[in-house]
């Protein structure tokens, strides 16, 4: 089950355009954004969540979202008015991800963040 965000927040960030016909994929790209985070910053998120406050909460919910959306996008691409659009949703989202994982993964931001 999903900890860090829901398949609402997912949908959002992939855009207006994004697949209708995806059903039950967003628990699993969730999952698999979920356990990328937890690799990437060599700490479980997963089990801290809810130990853990509001602020804390909310950037993993946004990283979480973020990589989730881009499965959503590179899953079907065709809702969109074009592949360069998809591209551009792609490069927005992978640079999101990457800006919150670097927060993250610096140890003076996890000082912050387990003595919040």
């Amino acid at each position: 089950m999903a900890t860090m965000t829901t398949s609402g927040a997912v949908i959002l960030k992939a855009g207006a355009n994004v697949s209708s016909s995806l059903t039950t994929e967003y628990d699993d790209w969730i999952l698999m954004a979920e356990s990328a985070i937890n690799s990437l910053t060599r700490y479980n998120w997963t089990d801290a969540y809810a130990g853990l406050n509001a602020d804390v909460q909310k950037v993993l919910d946004d990283a979480a979202s973020c990589y989730a959306a881009m499965y959503a996008i590179n899953y079907d691409m065709s809702g969109y008015t074009s592949r360069t659009e998809a591209e551009t949703m792609l490069d927005l989202l992978r640079d999101m991800f990457n800006r919150l994982i670097k927060q993250l993964e610096e140890i003076k931001h996890q000082d912050f963040i387990t003595g919040a």
